[in-house]
């Protein structure tokens, strides 16, 4: 499969990127949606993102599932790695963090729809797990859970 006209404007597919310095400086690149129109679900699960927290700049980690539905546009998914990557050395609280990528999704793709799961992992024994949503659901959209179980510890 070939570059086709619509691909050009990819600048980190294909080829080595480096990791952005900091979640302002990465970019979050899309492509046409093959099927504008219909109502379908875009998963992506990132079981192993991390952050730093802006106080201790100790790690942090969290899964996050992020759920959308494409409008006229999908995010290329090496751009959204190394943007999910960039908050490797940033320090912002969780809650910061998970509403951050979701408005930064929305501004680069304007889906119809879009949710994201931060399940952080505990420190100080408490797991933090945040929710963001731009709506309600579309109408007949087949929505999965998002298969995060609740923290239970090592029992």
């Amino acid at each position: 499969m070939g570059e086709t006209n619509e691909d050009r404007h990819l600048t980190q597919l294909g080829g080595e990127s480096r990791l952005p310095a900091s979640p302002e400086d990465a970019v979050l690149e899309t492509v046409a949606n093959p099927h504008p129109g219909e109502t379908y679900l875009v998963r992506f699960t990132c079981p192993e993102f991390t952050s730093l927290c802006p106080v201790t700049g100790q790690p942090d980690f969290a899964h996050l599932v992020i759920d959308y539905v494409p409008d006229k546009l999908l995010v290329e998914s090496k751009s959204l790695k190394l943007f999910m990557h960039s908050f490797r050395n940033h320090g912002a609280f969780h809650e910061d963090c998970t509403v951050a990528i979701a408005k930064r999704l929305c501004a680069a793709m304007t889906p119809v729809w879009l949710r994201i799961g931060g399940y952080w992992y505990p420190r100080g024994g408490i797991p933090i797990d945040v929710f963001y949503q731009t709506g309600t659901p579309p109408e007949g959209l087949w929505l999965p859970d998002q298969g995060v179980a609740p923290y239970r510890g090592r029992g």
